[in-house]
């Protein structure tokens, strides 16, 4: 994009969301219907705001009787993330189907691979211990550092760096998850003839805060145009839950409460947005530092993150290699 010039502050990512919410509708029944051949929309629901705003998305463009939620519980799941999923589907007025999905990663033994990979720097791990799993903060050093936040049953919690061989355990165990739940909804999507509607906003779709064949797979991404801030701005103009507005964005992964922020995020999405909105416009970051109240040396320090994380994203957003053209579905990547 060219360098913008003027005034930079949190309005640049004002909608006019009644516009917006129909341009989406639009979009989502010339998808769906025409493109795509399905009769509806089947939304995984988290109780986050993401997943609640692309149901309340799909209720306004195709109507409550074409709209699917499946909630998906797991053993380290949230109590809130069910009992907020719930309040989103009776208020939009939606079939909802759940599937506790913890005896189908116990089978792929996705939590023994996952407290494998802990033992490995944390030997003392066991059953009666949670976790999570955090980055280093923005400010500490060049690179962005990997550890294991590890809390025994007495409540004592410890921080531990991870090795570069526990940390790819841990995420390559942890990912059964997301592809468990994309696999459940493609069950439903199969069964009504209906299309799998992806929950990325424009932040994690370009970041890569999503898992390939996991939640990074969907016929249709309502969303990942717009900035989480956005996300919010249309999820209050579709009258989504008040308590889901104000929930934080969490990942809903492992056994401690864990951001968003502290897991993938250098700062707050409001934060990430602006300085996300910026790079891509070239605008200087001692502009950027004002409106989002940081210094220019730590939205430099950000800049470097986003195309860090956007080398990385490549991969997740590639289409399969093949070696020529087959037919009429596509060309090599």
């Amino acid at each position: 994009m060219k360098k913008e010039s003027g005034i930079f502050s949190a309005d640049q990512l004002k909608l006019d969301v009644s516009k917006e919410a129909d341009r989406i509708g639009v979009f989502m029944r010339e998808g769906v219907f025409k493109q795509l051949k399905r009769k509806g929309v089947v939304v995984g629901l988290s109780g986050g705001i993401d997943s609640s705003a692309v149901a309340a998305l799909s209720v306004h463009a195709l109507g409550a009787d074409r709209v699917v939620g499946i909630f998906m519980p797991e053993s380290d799941s949230s109590d809130d993330s069910l009992r907020l999923g719930q309040l989103l589907a009776n208020k939009l007025g939606i079939r909802t189907f759940k599937e506790d999905i913890s005896g189908i990663l116990q089978g792929a033994e996705c939590y023994r691979r996952r407290d494998e990979a802990i033992k490995a720097v944390v030997p003392q791990y066991h059953a009666g211990y949670k976790s999570k799993l955090v980055l280093s903060s923005l400010d500490s050093s060049e690179f962005r550092i990997s550890y294991v936040v590890v809390q025994d049953p007495e409540g004592k919690q410890t921080k531990v760096r991870l090795t570069a061989d526990a940390f790819l355990a841990l995420v390559a165990a942890t990912n059964f998850k997301q592809r468990t739940r994309k696999m459940m909804e493609y069950y439903y999507a199969d069964r009504f003839l209906y299309a799998v509607g992806g929950t990325p906003n424009r932040l994690e779709y370009d970041q890569g805060f999503f898992v390939k064949n996991g939640d990074g797979s969907a016929d249709i991404k309502p969303i990942a145009h717009l900035y989480k801030s956005q996300v919010y701005q249309i999820a209050r103009f579709l009258e989504v839950p008040e308590e889901i507005l104000n929930r934080p964005p969490t990942t809903d992964t492992y056994s401690l409460a864990q951001s968003q922020e502290e897991f993938y995020f250098s700062l707050p999405y409001d934060k990430m947005d602006l300085c996300l909105y910026a790079k891509d416009r070239q605008i200087p970051a001692e502009t950027v530092a004002v409106a989002a109240g940081l210094t220019a040396a730590q939205v430099d320090r950000v800049y470097r993150d986003i195309d860090a994380k956007r080398a990385v994203a490549r991969y997740l957003h590639m289409e399969p290699l093949l070696i020529e053209a087959v037919g009429d579905v596509g060309t090599p990547s």
